[in-house]
């Protein structure tokens, strides 16, 4: 079920942003987020009571950095998408995977011995390698986009994936404490909703432009509660550290999804070194997530 879990919620998300860039011409990043954190928390208030699910935590800190974290990237992914070719956009998003094995091998150089001056553990040269040529990807892709001055975006887009990477590791976190996917689910909305209302204080609210434009509003906070429910889902239901590998990678599918939509609806052109370096992102982050899990299997187990 867990395979099911990320392939549908990888969708969800890839037609959300089809709504996004729709409604972006009428409402700004700030308010996109507010209006999908407050459809989100309604969503989930009502599934967390048809299953009896308290929303009370007694991990309250943890769900505010995982909020905090997770609406920082979203807002920065969001924006990416009003600016970029949605294909774009997701696979920079999607690059948790190559982050995580980033934070992995800075932390490993960072422990050094302090008698040899050696890392404690073995440098994952394959890791290493797949990392390099990960984002030699990201180089290639974003070549389209510094040529039609989307560079702000671009970079704006990368740091939504490094953000993801770290959102993902606290979902984890909450995941193996026992929080309910809807709980976690629910306060990420609320977090949604705040965040977006304070920035939107700042930035300002659009002038309503009418139902015909602002029912996109609804869609994209549906399609983001029912995409972070099924994400949460999967990982909470990958019991085994294979299962946890299988999805992990599993959210790549999300690239194709949104690749399709660039296609077939925005007519986007990405020329033949965008779609080389979205080629590069994805395997190698299919590869980095393979390594980690090798390293994680092979290091020795600490003596007490």
């Amino acid at each position: 079920m867990q395979v099911l879990w990320m392939v549908v919620g990888a969708f969800l998300f890839a037609t959300m942003g089809v709504c996004i860039k729709y409604a972006a011409p009428y409402f700004n990043t700030a308010e996109i987020v507010f209006y999908r954190g407050l459809i989100g928390i309604l969503v989930l208030w009502l599934l967390s009571a048809s299953q009896g699910v308290s929303l009370k935590t007694a991990h309250p800190w943890m769900h505010t950095w995982r909020s905090l974290v997770g609406v920082t990237a979203m807002g920065s992914w969001f924006y990416a998408i009003t600016q970029m070719p949605l294909a774009s956009a997701m696979t920079l998003n999607y690059m948790s995977s190559l982050w995580i094995a980033v934070f992995l091998l800075a932390g490993a150089l960072w422990s050094l011995h302090p008698r040899s001056g050696k890392p404690r553990q073995p440098l994952n040269i394959p890791l290493l390698i797949t990392i390099v040529i990960g984002f030699v990807g990201v180089v290639l892709m974003l070549q389209p986009s510094f040529a039609q001055e989307q560079t702000t975006a671009a970079l704006i887009g990368l740091g939504s994936g490094l953000l993801s990477a770290l959102a993902y590791m606290q979902v984890v976190a909450l995941s193996r404490i026992g929080e309910p996917e809807s709980r976690t689910v629910f306060f990420f909305g609320l977090g949604c909703t705040l965040a977006g209302l304070v920035a939107s204080i700042f930035t300002g609210f659009s002038q309503w432009p009418g139902w015909q434009a602002a029912w996109w509003l609804i869609p994209i906070g549906l399609l983001a509660a029912g995409g972070q429910l099924c994400m949460t889902k999967a990982y909470a239901n990958a019991k085994t550290p294979r299962g946890t590998l299988v999805v992990a990678n599993l959210q790549y599918s999300g690239i194709v999804f949104a690749g399709l939509y660039s296609l077939f609806l925005f007519q986007d052109q990405l020329g033949w070194e965008g779609w080389l370096g979205m080629a590069l992102i994805v395997i190698c982050g299919i590869a980095a997530t393979i390594f980690r899990a090798r390293g994680v299997a092979s290091a020795p187990a600490r003596k007490s």
